[in-house]
């Protein structure tokens, strides 16, 4: 006899979903968003907070949000992963090359997070952690891989299309093979990227450098780019055959 799967366990991963994208929520607003029976809900509200999934947040009335077990249960996921591991020993090279942060991150839903951090050993040095959120618009990671995806999962990715300044740096990325963005969302910081491709020729993640804006100055970027870019082209393997080769300086 074949096996059914559990509605109520379908029920309880939409909850959570929803409860990820609308965090802090109501049960009368998941309930009307989901256009489920509340009581259903609330069922799955209640075993989702007694299994450490979720809690209530601060305030008088009783909403929900993700507890950090989420992250956790992540981690390890992308800690055992072959990415990760093929990783850590071409990020190494690459942090003591060039002396400063380097991560892996990888696409999630509507945005990019970090699985992998090796931090500068320098005194200043810009700290992103393991788990932290890359928004797709203001990183160099979107800038890096969204030019070799197609226009839909760019939309995706997005929430939209692409604005003509966002257009204009994913040109450039396809002509220098990484991205730069002097960071908008932290004035101190600049960080570059690389994309890494799966043996699909798809976009699968990006290799970061991450370095206070103090001590990489615009004439390093094409320097720093490459190296950023030699690191994700080890990483993509098999499926460098398929991708733009990596440029050329022509120092004549």
């Amino acid at each position: 006899m074949a096996v059914k799967s559990s509605k109520s366990g379908t029920r309880m991963l939409a909850v959570l979903e929803q409860i990820a994208n609308r965090q802090p929520v109501g049960v009368s607003e998941l309930a009307r968003s989901m256009e489920e029976d509340k009581s259903a809900v609330q069922r799955a509200i209640l075993t989702l907070a007694d299994e450490g999934w979720i809690d209530a947040a601060p305030g008088a009335s009783r909403r929900w949000q993700l507890t950090g077990h989420i992250h956790l249960v992540a981690h390890v996921a992308h800690a055992r992963s072959g990415l990760r591991q093929r990783a850590l020993p071409i990020l190494t090279k690459l942090r003591d090359q060039t002396g400063e942060t380097v991560a892996l991150s990888v696409p999630d839903v509507g945005r990019f997070v970090l699985i992998e951090v090796l931090e500068s050993r320098e005194v200043l040095r810009t700290a992103p952690y393991i788990g932290m959120v890359v928004l797709t618009r203001e990183s160099a990671t979107g800038r890096a891989v969204l030019p070799y995806l197609t226009a839909a999962r760019q939309a995706e990715l997005l929430g939209g299309t692409a604005d003509p300044i966002l257009a204009a740096s994913f040109e450039e990325t396809l002509r220098n093979g990484f991205a730069v963005n002097e960071t908008e969302t932290d004035g101190n910081s600049i960080n570059i990227a690389a994309p890494i491709f799966e043996v699909d020729h798809r976009p699968i993640g990006a290799v970061v450098l991450s370095a206070p804006r103090s001590r990489l100055a615009p004439e390093a970027y094409q320097r720093i780019g490459m190296l950023v870019l030699q690191a994700a082209r080890e990483l993509s393997g098999a499926a460098t055959a398929a991708v733009p080769p990596i440029p050329q300086r022509d120092d004549s």
